[in-house]
């Protein structure tokens, strides 16, 4: 019937409104893709300009993440020509090369704690039986091919640049200036955290909890700079919450905030308020309590936001759970995982905020000129 139909256009595998994302395939299907839509024609877009990213995703890249070895080499399906898009959708994908479903088959009927088992099983009636299907954040390969492709737009709007970092893993923080960060200084050590000292502490904790069979979470940063003022909608389009729709659709993440989040509670008016002064002959602010963002449109100061990322589901610690009729039991997970998803979750930040920005850009050009 028509409210089947209608819902079934939209049932949370696509993203965005005119710059959007339709992402496909499961965690140890045969492969994973995306289908990017509303790109302006005439972009440079290559397989090796999304590759480069893909790499800095992929699993394999260090011993502090999962040992899954995958190229992540994507083909172009459609959409671009001689390097150049079209205007038309453009469909990527990427194969699954190193899939082991088998290694899930002794816990097919278990409800893996903390996963997307049980609630994919209340819902559909029938779940992925391996890798967790499409809550894997293998999944997160078609946010980064979408990523790209939005910054490739963006920049044909204005010169925006958007660096995420690891800011804490577990109980170690680092302080980090937003303001002045570089992709090199983030891509200087595999844990993605611009603060070298800081880095070799969470590289030591990440690799305790890995010996351990455990697992450990964390907050990643991003700024994103040079966004001009005027992006974004009054209500329920502003654009911290498209942004917070963004990250928090990410796997494990748990929390969200922007500017001085929540911080910001235990400071008075007075103090959080950012006065506006002339920069360069722009209307600017001396300080950034508000992330960039105020009435929900950017006012042309970094976008300064924040995702809590919890540890790792997936852990080589035995726990209770339940079978699929009920039956208690023990489990104690095999395969691969990543004893901390921070470092690979870097890019896919970045990739979920250009999706965000580009979005609005267009919007605000079809809608203000």
């Amino acid at each position: 019937n028509s409210s089947f139909i209608l819902y079934s256009l939209s049932m949370g595998n696509t993203f965005g409104t005119l710059f959007r994302i339709t992402s496909f395939g499961e965690s140890h299907g045969k492969a994973i893709g995306v289908v990017v839509d509303g790109v302006p024609p005439g972009l440079a877009v290559t397989e090796d300009d999304i590759n480069a990213e893909l790499r800095r995703r992929r699993p394999g890249q260090s011993k502090l993440v999962t040992q899954r070895m995958e190229s992540d080499a994507c083909e172009i399906l459609s959409g671009v020509e001689q390097g150049v898009t079209l205007g038309t959708p453009i469909g990527v994908l990427v194969r699954n090369e190193d899939a082991r479903p088998d290694a899930y088959s002794e816990m097919r009927d278990l409800y893996r704690p903390s996963h997307a088992d049980f609630t994919y099983d209340a819902k559909y009636g029938v779940q992925a039986s391996s890798g967790g299907g499409r809550a894997s954040a293998r999944e997160t390969i078609a946010r980064v091919i979408g990523g790209v492709i939005a910054m490739k737009a963006l920049r044909e709007i204005a010169p925006v640049e958007v660096v995420a970092y690891v800011r804490s893993v577990h109980d170690i923080s680092a302080e980090i200036d937003s303001g002045t960060v570089t992709r090199e200084d983030v891509e200087a050590n595999p844990v993605r955290c611009p603060d070298p000292e800081t880095a070799a502490r969470m590289i030591e904790k990440i690799e305790e909890a890995r010996r351990s069979g455990d697992s450990v979470g964390g907050v990643i940063e991003c700024v994103a700079r040079g966004v001009p003022a005027g992006w974004g909608d009054p209500v329920f389009d502003k654009i911290e919450a498209t942004l917070a729709q963004a990250i928090l659709s990410l796997p494990a993440v748990k929390g969200f905030e922007v500017g001085s989040g929540f911080a910001g509670t235990r400071i008075t008016g007075s103090e959080h308020n950012d006065p506006f002064i002339l920069k360069d002959g722009r209307v600017g602010t001396t300080t950034n309590f508000s992330g960039g963002i105020q009435g929900g449109i950017t006012n042309g100061e970094a976008i300064i936001l924040r995702a809590a990322f919890k540890p790792t589901a997936t852990i080589n610690k035995e726990q209770d759970t339940l079978t699929r009729e009920g039956k208690a039991v023990k489990l104690k997970a095999r395969g691969r995982h990543d004893p901390c998803v921070l470092p690979r979750a870097v890019p896919i930040v970045e990739a979920m905020v250009a999706l965000v920005l580009a979005d609005h850009a267009l919007r605000h050009r079809g809608q203000c000129g």
